[in-house]
């Protein structure tokens, strides 16, 4: 199916691996200009070289990090800058588990909330003139977990990034802008095998005991439902919370 993106300009934060890898290999077998941003330089450089090696459009790389608002700020202009000032889709993907030893630490909840939450409305903040002007864009927020058995200072993050994607919908959406989101479940991930299930057994248990399917999804996975919301096929899907977790069972 051609999803019509040979003529669109997409923005991915945190594009060094998994999911936002994922988005930006396939936009660019789309078709689609690609301009990625993320911590590692070696990893976006990696990602440069395959999508270059397929004859796609010649993919920018940005690297940068979100939870500073000027930091923010600089890798969202030097993105603008390689487009030519019109970027057509932006997704926020980067984000981040923040476990909490102490539920107190304000300096802990601050740094969650910037990368979690604050980061996609400051880069939206600045692309969306362009899309507004144009008649046309496509947002696509990735959340994630919103309540946990303990303190996780990006569960809160997550669900303010849902509540702001809706209402931001109803805004935009007289201008020809979607706005998204999609709720990962666990995929496989660096962050998922590194961090919360660093063994098969804890895999395993997990899967037995919370997803139906019966297995981790692959970045792939949710990124297929992503690129296609920032199709223009998708243009009277806005506002939608969705989850991709193989059915997986979300209890608090």
């Amino acid at each position: 199916m051609d999803l019509l993106l040979s003529d669109k300009t997409a923005f991915i934060s945190g594009a060094s691996a998994g999911i936002g890898r994922s988005a930006a290999l396939l936009l660019a077998k789309e078709g689609s200009k690609v301009i990625v941003t993320g911590r590692r330089a070696d990893a976006l450089e990696a990602l440069v070289d395959e999508i270059a090696a397929t004859g796609a459009p010649e993919p920018v790389a940005i690297v940068g990090d979100l939870d500073d608002e000027d930091a923010c700020a600089s890798v969202t202009s030097k993105a603008l800058e390689a487009a030519g000032g019109k970027i057509d889709i932006l997704l926020n993907n980067a984000g981040a588990s923040a476990p909490m030893s102490d539920p107190w630490d304000e300096a802990h909840w601050i740094r969650a909330h910037q990368l979690n939450f604050a980061a996609a409305r400051q880069v939206s903040a600045a692309i969306v003139p362009g899309m507004k002007e144009r008649s046309w864009g496509r947002i696509v927020n990735v959340t994630g977990a919103m309540v946990g058995p303990s303190m996780n200072a990006a569960a809160p993050a997550k669900a303010a990034l849902q509540s702001w994607s809706r209402t931001l919908s109803i805004e935009l959406a007289p201008f020809g802008i979607t706005v998204n989101t999609i709720a990962p479940g666990r995929i496989n991930t660096e962050q998922i095998r590194n961090k919360l299930h660093p063994s098969d057994e804890s895999r395993q248990a997990f899967i037995d005991r919370f997803i139906p399917a019966g297995y981790f999804g692959e970045p792939e996975d949710l990124a297929i439902l992503m690129v296609f919301l920032a199709s223009p096929l998708a243009r009277y899907i806005s506002g939608a919370a969705i989850p991709v977790d193989g059915a997986m069972l979300r209890i608090g």
